[in-house]
């Protein structure tokens, strides 16, 4: 498979913007006390989700063979892949928030039955969101955009939701969904804020939290000196740095977000040092980074944190998720998990980028193996080769 880690490493379109607020390799802000996720709400999140019924705490997988490749100490896989038999980190969030809204409404002297909850989704949020209410007893209609696989589609109706379709994009969707919730008294239970929106969002990302808590506990507390984080609206990139930037305080080290060029706001905001919205005309094969606005939870987080940005393209998709299947042990990598793999490969080879990330012998590496074969029908055709 040694042909493959080549043969990634010499495709083009990879690009690197170093972040202004760190100017590439500065020490980050000390974590500041009025952080998006506070130190109290990573910890009620790993209380409550770690008492769920089914849970363990996901893989961490060294990759060997990738860190002699790139001449690094250590790169490890978080392996979000059998997270509570939803197939991705995204069940940490969604179903952490729906409840939470339960608790509040019980608290009250309501009842689950009398609330529905909404969202709009590439997939593996919507689905967390549809468990998350099954669990509950509440109801929930999920909002998808047009190009979200049928496969992702029949896994939400699975837990009993209304799954709605929209023509357009995610940016579509979710803009159809704030629009039945307030016609109908729908509670949002969005992955992404904007300006009034944020209580739900961060109780979002908190539920992320617990993968990067996770994380920090099976290296032995010590934080990893870079991590690649894919990113979408920015939510998980967010749940994962807060953690790291607790435990490092100003020397989180590097923190590389990923996106597909087709879709990349995090890196046009970055470059702008302000949130910019992105149209997306072209969708990518990383069907869960198809986002065209960063959450501004997110930006408050990652802007004063990142390094840098990294953009790619979808040829590294296929050929990896193929590599992660050949791995002894296997691996079940969906589309997403590529992308931190395929964005180190493709830096590494190229000598002003891998001394601009500053990858050295003593690094230590983590990738985010955000899913695994949310879409069974994609993943078995491309392993497959077809």
């Amino acid at each position: 498979m040694t042909e493959i880690l080549s043969e990634i490493a010499g495709l083009p379109g990879l690009k690197l913007i170093a972040n202004p607020a760190r100017q590439g390799t500065s020490a980050a802000p000390p974590f500041p006390a009025d952080c998006p996720l506070s130190p109290t709400d990573m910890a009620e999140a790993m209380a409550e989700i770690s008492g769920w019924a089914g849970y363990a705490p996901t893989p961490l997988i060294d990759l060997p063979e990738i860190a002699a490749h790139v001449g690094v100490a250590r790169v490890v896989y978080k392996d979000e892949a059998q997270r509570f038999g939803l197939g991705s980190f995204k069940a940490l969030g969604g179903a952490y928030a729906v409840a939470r809204l339960v608790r509040d409404i019980e608290s009250t002297g309501g009842n689950a039955a009398d609330l529905t909850v909404a969202t709009a989704t590439d997939g593996n949020h919507g689905r967390s969101v549809a468990w998350g209410a099954a669990r509950a007893g509440a109801a929930a209609k999920i909002y998808i955009h047009a190009h979200v696989s049928q496969a992702r589609a029949d896994a939400m109706a699975a837990y009993g939701a209304d799954v709605i379709r929209v023509n357009g994009n995610y940016e579509a969707s979710l803009e159809a969904c704030k629009e039945d919730a307030a016609a109908h008294g729908w509670q949002i239970v969005s992955d992404t804020s904007w300006e009034g929106y944020h209580d739900v969002p961060r109780t979002v990302m908190a539920g992320y939290t617990v993968m990067a808590s996770e994380a920090l506990q099976q290296l032995d507390g010590k934080p990893p000196t870079h991590a690649f984080l894919p990113v979408g609206v920015g939510g998980l990139a967010a749940a994962v740095v807060a953690p790291l930037w607790q435990a490092a305080d100003t020397e989180i080290g590097h923190m590389i977000s990923v996106e597909s060029h087709m879709s990349a706001c995090m890196a046009d905001s970055i470059a702008a040092s302000a949130p910019t919205p992105v149209n997306i005309t072209e969708e990518t094969l990383m069907a869960g980074l198809s986002c065209g606005e960063v959450s501004d939870l997110a930006w408050d987080i990652l802007q004063p944190t990142l390094t840098h940005c990294a953009t790619i393209s979808d040829e590294a998709v296929a050929p990896l998720m193929r590599w992660f299947h050949a791995c002894t042990p296997s691996i079940e990598a969906g589309e997403c998990s590529t992308s931190g793999l395929a964005t180190l490969l493709q830096a590494h080879a190229d000598e002003t980028m891998r001394s601009a990330l500053g990858l050295r012998a003593e690094s230590v590496v983590m990738l985010i193996g955000t899913e695994g074969a949310t879409d069974p029908e994609f993943y078995s055709r491309t392993i497959a080769g077809a």
